[in-house]
């Protein structure tokens, strides 16, 4: 697979949540340093860092399709969590930053100006950022492969676990962006209208800890991937109900799917009836393996025979 086939494969979430970030993070920039605004400048930094992380996490996605090799022969699935948890260092620094400012202002209010700048700058980062937002909501339908009914945030949120690490990080990122234009935005108005000056700092600290909230909660969820973790229950039973499909299989002895990224590898004994030869045994295993191979989401399977034992176990770790 070449590299310019790889880039159009990888996160195209990630990939848009980066651009969009990066003009977001240079308006509220410069917004920031003429208004003299504490709520301005904690966005713009979180603007920043959202662009750092999901520019790393598309690199990952990109990077995470290449193919297993002979030195790598389980292939490339874990890069991304990787590029996921480096992403996760930069948000804590900038959400220190954040919180360092906040309280700053909060000991030290003071006033601040160009209220509409403030005002039509941080309106345009909650359209972008909601319309990001909701292109990951959309992806996590599409990757999780959920139904369509209901509210598509009750969605998102319930589906959340099982998407990629990169749809996921850009959901939470883009979650907490959303809401932190319309906190700054509070901040700026009570601030600068109603003269609540510590406001500007209240707000300031409460973007720095949903920044902080969003680095614990990736990077759990990328710890928990590196490690290597169980498959989501429905993938386990989609891959046993494919497996007892075939009427020479009388029960599953023993199976387990670990997931690496949005790849599943697959290991497990199967009982088939009693009085099959050698090669008939091979044969069905074959059937088998390759059936569950034609999903693109297993990445390999090893698979074993046995005679059925008359215990139903089909057991799965």
């Amino acid at each position: 697979m070449g590299f310019i086939e790889r880039v159009k494969k990888g996160n195209t979430s990630s990939g848009m949540a980066a651009l969009g970030n990066t003009f977001l993070a240079g308006i509220k920039g410069v917004a920031a340093f003429f208004s003299g605004s504490g709520s301005m400048f904690a966005t713009a930094m979180h603007s920043l860092a959202d662009a750092v992380n999901q520019g790393f996490v598309f690199l990952g996605s990109v990077l995470a399709q290449s193919q297993p090799s002979e030195r790598f022969p389980t292939g490339f699935g874990r890069v991304i969590n990787i590029f996921c948890m480096v992403a996760v260092v930069v948000v804590t620094v900038m959400a220190y930053e954040t919180l360092k400012e906040g309280w700053h202002l909060f000991q030290n209010p003071s006033e601040s100006g160009n209220i509409w700048l403030n005002i039509g700058v941080l309106a345009a980062s909650f359209v972008i950022d909601g319309l990001i937002l909701v292109k990951a909501m959309k992806e996590i339908t599409k990757e999780t492969d959920e139904d369509h009914d209901g509210f598509i945030l009750t969605r998102a949120f319930k589906s959340a676990q099982n998407a990629t690490p990169a749809t996921r990080l850009v959901f939470y990122e883009d979650l907490v962006a959303t809401s932190s234009a319309v906190f700054a935005m509070l901040g700026v108005l009570l601030a600068q209208v109603f003269g609540v000056l510590r406001a500007d700092g209240i707000f300031t600290m409460l973007i720095g800890i949903l920044m902080l909230f969003v680095a614990f909660r990736v990077g759990y969820d990328n710890m928990v991937g590196l490690i290597g973790v169980s498959a989501p229950a429905e993938i386990k039973k989609k891959i046993s109900e494919i497996l007892l499909e075939d009427d020479k299989v009388v029960d599953i002895y023993k199976m387990r799917v670990l997931q690496e990224g949005r790849k599943y590898h697959v290991e497990g004994t199967v009982e088939l009836t009693k009085g099959l030869s050698l090669d008939e045994a091979d044969d069905i295993r074959f059937e088998l393996t390759d059936k569950l191979l034609r999903s693109s989401e297993v990445a390999d399977v090893v698979l074993g025979t046995i005679e059925d034992d008359e215990k139903k176990s089909q057991k799965q770790e």
